[in-house]
């Protein structure tokens, strides 16, 4: 198993890399760069000339990419060409509060899902499955910003129940009270977002272990439902949730860009917008690099959940 871990550990160093080779050369050949972000068409060449040489700029694009990447090793991510604000002090306020909103939304979710997708399977085409799925299926068709703003119509503007945006009111952010009364509507909408998918996805893997032949076998040596769900699919549906659970890991960075923007929430939402609309390219490239990145360590541990669930993938290993 060991060996097996640290293969794809192996694996996962060089995609990582490539990523911030990716990044760093997508922003390099936009049309618009940091230069014009920081100069105007007054300035004369040679103040140009002085700001490309404060920052580095004048140098060839690979000493450029090695400083940034090694900034990025050594936890200096550099400074917003707008506010000139530390991005790493930035990152640290703002991923924490992402995560108090996305993670436990996700995780009621993720159970929800569970229980959902269960049932529906195992009883597939009858009146539950029907009601669960249909659900589902036009639940996806729904935008999350256009449920965000049915919430704040509805809660805020007319029942004027929660507070419309931000994470606490002016004055009380030691108030924990004041804190769920701004978290409740955002909770809801990403509860509603991250739960149809996987409803369907726990679903399909249910109805799949019920068609298995094993089943079958179970039935004819009379079995009962929950004997069967609960002893023998409910082990084979786990492998593919878990799939799921670590892919889920790059959510609680940008999993609730539009959520946030709308309830003016203060995670990384806003600050990734509010950076691609003003031409922050530092900011919007290690907000790439740290999602994309955070996408292969979601597969790493997914693979590292396989082979800690799954005897068959150590005896692999």
């Amino acid at each position: 198993m060991a060996k097996y871990i640290l293969r794809r550990i192996l694996t996962a160093i060089p995609m990582v890399l490539l990523i911030t080779i990716l990044c760093f050369a997508l922003m390099h050949f936009a049309p618009y760069n940091a230069i014009d972000a920081m100069t105007t068409p007054k300035m004369s060449p040679e103040t140009i000339e002085l700001i490309k040489a404060k920052y580095g700029y004048d140098k060839p694009l690979f000493i450029q990419y090695l400083r940034w990447l090694n900034g990025i090793l050594n936890g200096n991510f550099g400074y917003s060409i707008v506010t000139k604000q530390s991005i790493a002090g930035d990152l640290a306020v703002r991923i924490p509060n992402t995560i108090k909103l996305v993670l436990p939304a996700y995780g009621t979710a993720y159970i929800l899902a569970i229980i959902l997708g269960l049932l529906a399977g195992s009883h597939k085409n009858k009146a539950a499955d029907k009601v669960i799925d249909g659900i589902s299926s036009i639940a996806i068709a729904v935008p999350s910003f256009w449920f965000s703003m049915l919430l704040i119509f509805i809660l805020g503007y007319k029942l004027k129940l929660l507070p419309i945006v931000g994470m606490h009111s002016v004055g009380k952010e030691a108030s924990m009270a004041d804190f769920l009364r701004h978290f409740i509507m955002p909770f809801i909408t990403l509860t509603f977002a991250f739960l149809p998918a996987n409803v369907k996805f726990v679903r399909s893997s249910t109805v799949t272990q019920f068609s298995e032949d094993y089943v079958l076998v179970q039935r004819a040596f009379g079995a009962s439902r929950g004997e069967i769900m609960f002893k023998h699919v409910c082990k084979n549906v786990l492998l593919p949730i878990i799939t799921r659970l670590g892919m889920a890991l790059q959510l609680l960075v940008t999993g609730a860009i539009i959520t946030e923007t709308v309830f003016g929430w203060p995670g990384v939402g806003p600050y990734f917008i509010k950076a691609i609309q003003g031409m922050d390219y530092p900011i919007v490239m290690i907000v790439l690099v740290l999602s994309s990145s955070l996408v292969i360590l979601g597969n790493l541990l997914s693979d590292i959940l396989y082979c800690i669930t799954d005897p068959r993938i150590r005896e692999m290993g």
